[in-house]
């Protein structure tokens, strides 16, 4: 009962975002995104966690991206750079979460490798874009890759319930899409269209990797 209120009260929320996000409305944007973000919080610190070496990495990544989600939410190069920063960060925690689920030097694998490709397109996509940007934006490429990473190895790898392997991987994996469309909005094409798909992909992963704090065992 209590996940489908945090479901729906989410979904309404995000509706409400795009709305604002689509008429221009900052300000209101800024507090809905606020409510929102604090939400995926709210539900890692209410569902039972066994993991003592996965939870806090994940709830301080969580509340890292919160601090992203507001700098990003308040415009301007200053912002943004704080914002990058602070999801740099938050990735970092994820990764640190991950390996006490498996080990990093047991990520190496073909699925692996193809994330890294990918990865290299996209920077290759964004590289005549990035200006002054380069050193950071590279810097967090290769640690939002190391997360998608880790992800992958605990569904292939972890112990935990697959239903937890399922929920991360996703979560990761949805993270890590929602980031290009960041990166579009940012570097090639600013326009409505990449928080239509953004946003949507980005509180899907995290939400998803807030509800994996009660699915490890």
């Amino acid at each position: 009962m209590v996940d489908l209120l945090i479901i729906s009260f989410g979904v309404i929320l995000l509706a409400l975002l795009l709305f604002h996000e689509k008429n221009g409305s900052s300000k209101i944007a800024l507090l809905i995104k606020t409510a929102l973000s604090s939400l995926f919080i709210i539900t890692a610190l209410i569902h039972p966690h066994s993991s003592a070496g996965y939870y806090p990495y994940l709830l301080g990544g969580l509340f890292l991206c919160l601090n992203g989600d507001v700098c990003l939410a308040l415009r301007g190069e200053v912002a943004f750079k704080m914002g990058l920063i602070a999801f740099l960060l938050g990735h970092i925690l994820y990764i640190l979460g991950f390996q006490s689920l498996v080990a990093i030097r047991e990520w190496v694998s073909i699925g692996a490798f193809a994330i890294w490709i990918i990865s290299l397109l996209v920077f290759f996509w964004l590289r005549p874009h990035l200006g002054g940007m380069v050193v950071p934006v590279t810097a967090y490429i290769v640690v939002i890759t190391g997360m998608a990473t880790g992800a992958l190895a605990i569904f292939w790898k972890a112990g935990c319930p697959f239903s937890a392997k399922v929920v991360i991987l996703c979560g990761a994996v949805s993270f890590y899409f929602s980031d290009v469309f960041v990166a579009r909005d940012k570097f090639i094409k600013k326009e409505f269209l990449n928080r239509l798909i953004g946003l949507p992909l980005y509180y899907l992963g995290q939400f998803l990797l807030a509800f994996s704090a009660g699915l490890i065992k």
